[in-house]
């Protein structure tokens, strides 16, 4: 059991631009809830916190269904309010290491796993691929350098991974709280993130090739 850490599932959002009316914790893929493929994931992590807001307690009710032991945060202000407002939610009495796990985030359960056991600081990026894409720009030893909505090297993934004691809380996109903490290393990681219902049909795609590109 890793003990050292916390996972925080951010999943308080509408959902809006996906346009199916549910929040993109309760999608399904492939006949399970996004939430509970994310949880399968997770199982050796004892601290996993999920930030709810938009159709709380129905995300709630699936997620113990499969998982009694989770925190549950809420972000009542979750209209109006970015990532890092969800993710802040959760910070209280975190563990050493907080990794962060968009609930719109669809891993390979390799790249996850790898990911979990390393304690080093890093952000995850991957292939630029969705919509609306937040990128990275790295320098010569790969490291995360800058975010940018216009150029960069790697597309962000809403993986991170740092210590609990140099987050800031914050209200707007998180990575507006790792920012100060650049450069950070960065680990490629294989995602598929669901914005747009484009992006859901290549997800679910990708999800019955079995997570591989």
């Amino acid at each position: 059991m890793i003990t050292n850490k916390t996972v925080i599932i951010s999943c308080a959002g509408m959902g809006t631009r996906l346009g199916i009316g549910s929040t993109k914790a309760l999608v399904d893929i492939c006949g399970k809830p996004m939430i509970i493929r994310q949880l399968e994931m997770l199982d050796e992590v004892e601290d996993v916190r999920i930030v709810v807001g938009y159709q709380a307690q129905k995300v709630i009710d699936v997620a113990k269904e499969y998982r009694k032991d989770l925190t549950f945060c809420f972000n009542y202000n979750y209209k109006t309010t970015g990532t890092a407002a969800s993710f802040s939610k959760a910070l209280l009495c975190a563990k050493e290491l907080v990794v962060s796990l968009d609930g719109d985030l669809l891993v390979n359960p390799q790249d996850m796993k790898a990911f979990i056991h390393d304690n080093e600081e890093k952000i995850g990026g991957c292939i630029p691929g969705t919509d609306d894409p937040v990128l990275m720009q790295l320098n010569e030893k790969k490291e995360v350098i800058a975010f940018s909505r216009e150029k960069g090297d790697l597309e962000w993934t809403g993986l991170s991974q740092v210590r609990r004691e140099r987050l800031t809380p914050d209200d707007r996109h998180l990575y507006f709280m790792l920012e100060p903490l650049l450069p950070l290393k960065t680990q490629f990681v294989r995602t598929r993130e669901i914005d747009t219902y484009n992006d859901y049909e290549e997800a679910i795609a990708w999800f019955s090739r079995g997570c591989i590109d």
